[in-house]
């Protein structure tokens, strides 16, 4: 890695994000504004006083975003595989052990009140964005096993309607929220496998809540102190800045 350069250069262009990395990140903005403002009302629907059928088309629009949301995800850890250096796992695994090294110039950056440039994300932003992805992804499951065990949608919702009914050739005919070809057992078995996956939904949901507002303040301080350009680069893919990139030899 390159030491810190404090010399006064002119403004230099970087290209940074690919166009891939950058179409994922507002899909996945849009989607999850999405999911956690429906996701909001579902789990207050009680209070707002919200009919059965409701429910019924507030989940359905969930779990159609969801699926959205699913693609997206999967394109993006895929496109690690095959992107450009900073969309790569290498890039996004933290704890390695050029990460680890990277923690030098970026405390000594921050402790002389002069924040080191980074190309890719700083030691604290692979961090955050290695937890993000794993909590999406941990989403993303649980989201597709709830869709099957709650409205009965793909890709489960067969084999659990198969599993719940009493005439197993009408399976095709159960519908949300009622009882007719249930079979009450079948039916609290199914409820029993599903639980661990709401309750975990459910804690993700709240997690992410706080990650996000997290990501955002971190974003917002390292672009007010580093003016390199990082919230612009999601739209252009090139940050800016008179500093030599401290990951700038790494290939």
């Amino acid at each position: 890695m390159n030491q810190i350069d404090n010399t006064a250069k002119p403004l230099k262009q970087y290209q940074v994000w690919d166009r891939t990395v950058r179409v994922f990140h507002w899909v996945n903005v849009i989607c999850i504004t999405g999911l956690l403002s429906v996701g909001t009302v579902i789990l207050n629907n009680k209070i707002l006083g919200i009919s059965t059928d409701g429910k019924i088309l507030l989940k359905t629009i969930h779990v159609f975003i969801g699926y959205v949301f699913v693609l997206n995800l999967g394109w993006r850890l895929t496109w690690a595989f095959f992107g450009n250096r900073f969309s790569r796992w290498k890039s996004i695994i933290p704890f390695t052990k050029e990460h680890r090294a990277s923690f030098k110039p970026f405390m000594e950056g921050e402790k002389n009140h002069n924040p080191a440039f980074f190309l890719g994300h700083n030691p604290l932003g692979r961090v955050m964005v290695a937890f993000i992805f794993l909590l999406l992804s941990t989403q993303a499951i649980t989201g597709l096993v709830l869709a099957g065990t709650d409205i009965y949608f793909p890709p489960l919702g067969n084999t659990i309607t198969e599993w719940i009914a009493e005439d197993k050739n009408n399976a095709a005919n159960i519908k949300p929220y009622s009882k007719v070809n249930v079979n009450p057992e079948s039916y609290k078995e199914m409820r029993d496998f599903r639980k661990p996956f709401i309750t975990t939904h459910i804690y993700i949901f709240y997690t992410l809540l706080g990650t996000i507002l997290l990501h955002i303040i971190g974003v917002v301080v390292s672009e007010s102190r580093g003016k390199n350009g990082l919230v612009s680069a999601m739209f252009t893919g090139k940050k800016v800045s008179s500093k030599n990139p401290v990951d700038g030899n790494e290939t």
